[in-house]
């Protein structure tokens, strides 16, 4: 049986370093039939240029040397790709590259900016899965092929996950597959977080847990996507994923694939991450969108979440962390978030 096509949709946001290394690894996958699909949000970096000069064999990548492995096989320069603007890109490409550089035209946030690739994917109607993956990882050279088999084994599959690990520590697990949702607290938890890699991970048991596939590494089905639709783009950054989850619950399952294995910088574009502490920017995002989708999903459960972000601002004043205080509260109020910033505070 043939390979079934995938769609790779990564999107970038003044990170084009971080997208250069990822496409160093992904594009050496052996899986045989994929193309990918930068977008980029309006960079100010220059990024679509950096991508194109890498892609032409005229800058080189950068990365770890704990993964340099990854890259040993050679990758023939120049890469063929294409570049289009939003406008030709709600067309189906004329030509198949194996890499295709879309300019959105704004910062659409991270619904709007991958949705942008999943439209142009679609338009050529020749994919089975969209893989979205995030531009601040590394994969191992079967990590596509062992999450479409996970798909394939899965006749109800809609979304399908990776086992992410921490980039800056290989060897600890940072998600197995997804989330839970603790409806007490209103609040996600990662599966299996911090877990050394050498431990077993019960898939099956994950699956029955996740609530939500992690949006760093997530393939869907054509008929999924076709079926429920895009990513809603009212959240900008946030809870797009768990949105996705609740919208398909009864009809399409998820999975989890734990052979697939995903290195995450985490939160390079927007100031979260081990090496810093989250960012006005997240941690408004945070907030406002648990409120948001409380409100959308589980109403019911409203008193339960203001509740606990209330005792979360208590013991952000014993800390003494005002940042914090300040953008929950702008969150929970309602305010207009003016002067959001990506800068990282110092844990």
């Amino acid at each position: 049986m043939s390979a079934k096509p995938v769609a790779v949709v990564l999107l970038n946001w003044n990170g084009w370093a971080d997208t250069i290394e990822c496409l160093e690894t992904l594009l050496r996958s052996d899986y045989p039939d994929f193309r990918v699909i930068v977008c980029d949000n309006a960079s100010s970096d220059g990024s679509l240029d950096k991508i194109a000069a890498w892609a032409d064999g005229q800058l080189e990548a950068g990365g770890a040397e704990g993964f340099q492995r990854l890259r040993a096989s050679p990758l023939g320069k120049p890469v063929a790709y294409q570049r289009l603007n939003a406008t030709q890109a709600l067309q189906a490409s004329a030509h198949d590259v194996p890499l295709t550089l879309i300019d959105t035209g704004g910062n659409l946030g991270f619904a709007g900016g991958n949705n942008v690739g999943l439209r142009h994917a679609m338009a050529s109607g020749r994919y089975a899965y969209y893989w979205l993956l995030n531009n601040d990882t590394v994969i191992e050279p079967d990590a596509l092929r062992r999450l479409v088999a996970r798909m394939e084994a899965e006749p109800q599959a809609g979304i399908g996950g990776s086992t992410l690990r921490h980039y800056y520590a290989s060897q600890v697990v940072q998600v197995a597959g997804g989330s839970s949702y603790n409806p007490w607290r209103c609040r996600a938890v990662p599966l299996a977080a911090n877990q050394p890699a050498a431990e077993p991970l019960d898939a099956a048991a994950i699956e029955q847990r996740m609530a939500y596939v992690a949006g760093a590494s997530m393939m869907v089905s054509d008929a999924f996507l076709r079926d429920i639709g895009l990513m809603a783009e009212d959240y900008f950054l946030y809870f797009e994923e768990f949105d996705w989850a609740c919208r398909a619950a009864g009809r399409y399952r998820l999975v989890y694939a734990p052979d697939s294995l995903v290195y995450h910088k985490e939160g390079g574009s927007i100031g979260t991450g081990a090496r810093g502490k989250l960012s006005a920017t997240a941690l408004y995002y945070l907030q406002h969108n648990r409120l948001k989708f409380t409100r959308r999903f589980f109403p019911a459960r409203l008193p339960l979440l203001y509740f606990s972000m209330l005792l979360e601002l208590g013991r952000a004043a014993l800390r003494r962390d005002f940042f914090e205080i300040k953008w929950s509260l702008v969150a929970l109020l309602g305010l207009p978030p003016r002067g959001l910033s990506n800068r990282k505070r110092q844990a």
